[in-house]
């Protein structure tokens, strides 16, 4: 008979047909084979008990990682946003004191306005060039138009990064960096003929007086010392570009404004409106594009300017579109290239915008990204604006939990009713771009992990009582429920990020129940509820729950248990009543019927003291009806609640029945203790 053990199974030749073969040749007669199947049963049981025990141990190790990791997100978030204040604080401070200390290199320089333009003009770039430092370009054939100081901002957070020196020309953007001694050092330099400058909307406590350069490199946000600064950036900007667009046409080019802060106007060199020069353009000019595509950059900047999106990406696109068709113009792959950069900027500044509804509630910050998210999806940019759109969502959804726990609201409710707002609009948003539903999915776990921990923060702790935590699981069960609805199923990933903590507080719930068992002293005597008002009301209590006590009622007052009974049927089926909310999940199941069970028995275990004058057929009345009565109807308001039927309760309750009675003897006899 070949090897029976497990390391024939683990061999990579292993051949199932071959080895049921050979165990048919080597075993004589059935009972050989019988036992053989045993064994390989036994072996397929050890190893799927092995791993089963792996894959348990495993996902309560990614459960306690999860929850850990969840308290140190919340941690590093109080910790980022005390931070974010101070750096602001900080910031506000460094730029108060930066922007009243910036200064113009050339204003600072005495320049005689007597002296001609060219010669202003060598002069103020001869300036430059000694002011910067590591610069190795050659500046002596450009047109200086203007220069000064600004802050560049970071394009995510508006976060102040460093001061920042621009020198405009007419075809030339030069950086420079001003350290600690205001000394500039050269960063970088940009073609004016591929930048854009776009106008960005001042909002209280984000960004003032900031402009956006895009450039070959991506965005660049600059922050001016006031709103009159900006606007003059913005002109200059718009004078170094027509200054580029123009150069090539009939007539002369137009003149840049001077930068050397004289009231004259500077002149373009001559050498510009040559009659050679002229002649040139001349031929340049004999297939030009046509007049509406050639002014297209400007009208396409200037609707960006004016927030006419729509108008902007409709030229943008009929742009494109012609140029597809028939690029044998001169001029063809300069107007595409600015195109490309126009659309790039209609690109950033809708991503701004959607950026920009993350302080408003969820419902206004939904209805505001409609306008920009249908033009993204429209341009091909669908990943990255869903990327934008949730991350605004996130801060709309945690903004909302917290004010919720501070009005004591529903949290539960809120947030499902939130996370299926936000799935029906992203779904409609990107109804056509199938690949972004799994940004979702991730989202929406991610989601559901910050809300499972806030929610074990402020309502699961520790020595929280039983009946609420078995209100806060189940305000939580409904509403995740009622997602499928719209496709999202979370309740089996709410439940894996909960369990470990129910399971504790039902631990916890147990031992101190338990615990209270026989604290208080019985007296062993039926319970006299003093009033009629009174004996009413308890009967009627007792009645909401399905327990009918009337037939045990003596006397006016009297009901025929003892008081420590009574009590303890009450408090019993409101636990019976927490466990089952409790045991819908089938991971809480067992731990649930435990409890009922030990509290149980602890209370049936009791005796009374051994000095008592007691009627002990008083006290197997007590015990008779506490298994007889009250059991049954908890087992029965279990299963009603959960679903489910509580095999440990059912059991306990055979035990407690007991053997079957003998046939009734002629001698009395009593067994109760």
């Amino acid at each position: 008979m070949p090897e029976s053990t497990l390391t024939v199974f683990e061999k990579d030749s292993f051949n199932a047909e071959k080895y049921v073969k050979e165990l048919v040749q080597d075993c004589v007669g059935g009972p050989e084979l019988q036992q053989t199947k045993a064994k390989i049963q036994s072996h397929s049981d050890t190893v799927s008990s092995t791993l089963k025990k792996h894959v348990y141990e495993n996902y309560m190790q990614f459960i306690e990682t999860a929850k850990e990791i969840s308290h140190l997100e919340s941690e590093m978030y109080q910790l980022s946003h005390i931070l974010i204040e101070q750096r602001n604080l900080l910031s506000t401070l460094r730029d108060e004191s930066m922007l009243d200390d910036q200064k113009y290199i050339i204003e600072d320089q005495s320049v005689d306005p007597n002296v001609n333009e060219e010669q202003q003009n060598k002069k103020a770039i001869q300036l430059i060039k000694e002011s910067l430092l590591g610069y190795k370009g050659n500046l002596d054939d450009k047109v200086f138009i203007y220069e000064g100081g600004l802050i560049e901002l970071d394009t995510n957070d508006y976060r102040p990064i460093c001061r920042i020196h621009l020198f405009l020309f007419n075809d030339v953007l030069v950086l420079a960096k001003v350290k600690h001694d205001k000394k500039l050092e050269f960063l970088t330099e940009y073609d004016t003929k591929k930048i854009a400058v776009i106008n960005i909307k001042d909002l209280d406590g984000v960004n003032k007086n900031a402009i956006n350069v895009i450039t070959s490199d991506g965005a660049r946000i600059f922050q001016c010392v006031n709103s009159a600064s900006k606007l003059e950036w913005i002109d200059k900007f718009e004078v170094a570009i027509k200054f580029h667009q123009l150069k090539h046409k009939k007539g002369p080019a137009p003149q840049p404004p001077t930068s050397l802060k004289f009231d004259k106007q500077k002149s373009v060199d001559s050498d510009m409106l040559s009659p050679s020069a002229s002649a040139s353009v001349s031929i340049i000019v004999e297939k030009q594009a046509p007049d509406w595509l050639a002014s297209a950059p400007e009208e396409i900047q200037a609707e960006i300017a004016q927030r006419h999106f729509e108008d902007s990406l409709t030229l943008v696109q009929k742009c494109e579109e012609h140029l597809a068709r028939d690029s044998s113009f001169a001029n063809a792959a300069e107007i595409g290239e600015k195109i490309k950069t126009l659309k790039t900027t209609l690109s950033s500044v809708l991503m701004q915008e959607l950026s920009s509804s993350q302080s408003r509630s969820l419902q206004a910050a939904l209805r505001s990204s409609r306008r920009p998210l249908k033009l993204l999806v429209e341009m091909g940019k669908a990943r990255e604006a869903c990327g934008i759109l949730l991350r605004v969502c996130s801060t709309a959804i945690r903004t909302s939990q917290r004010q919720a726990r501070r009005n004591n609201l529903a949290v539960s409710e809120l947030f499902f009713c939130d996370v299926a707002q936000v799935s029906s609009e992203f779904l409609r948003a990107f109804s056509s771009k199938a690949s972004c539903t799994s940004a979702l999915i991730v989202w929406c776990n991610l989601e559901l992990q910050y809300f499972a921990s806030q929610l074990i923060k402020h309502y699961l702790t520790k020595d929280t009582q039983l009946e609420m935590v078995a209100k806060v699981v189940e305000g939580v069960r409904e509403p995740c429920s009622k997602l499928t609805d719209i496709g999202l199923d979370l309740s089996y990933h709410m439940e894996g990020l909960l369990r470990n903590t129910l399971e504790q507080l039902l631990e916890e719930a147990k031992y101190r129940l338990v615990d209270s068992i026989g604290r208080t002293e019985d007296v062993w005597q039926p319970y006299n509820l003093q009033t009629k008002t009174n004996l009413r009301a308890v009967l009627k209590e007792f009645e909401g729950v399905g327990v009918d006590m009337q037939p045990l009622v003596t006397g006016d007052t009297w009901i025929n248990l003892t008081q420590t009974t009574v009590n303890f049927c009450r408090h019993f089926l409101a636990t019976a009543e927490s466990c089952a909310h409790l045991a819908k999940y089938d991971s809480l199941k067992t731990d649930a019927e435990l409890l009922l069970k030990e509290l149980f028995l602890a209370q049936h275990a009791i005796k009374p003291h051994a000095a008592m004058n007691v009627d002990l057929n008083f006290v197997a009345k007590n015990k008779t009806y506490m298994s007889e009565v009250l059991l049954p109807i908890a087992i029965a308001r279990f299963e009603k609640i959960s679903d489910k039927k509580p095999d440990l309760l059912a059991e306990l309750q055979l035990q407690l029945r007991g053997p079957p009675k003998p046939k009734p003897r002629s001698v009395y006899k009593t067994d109760v203790l």
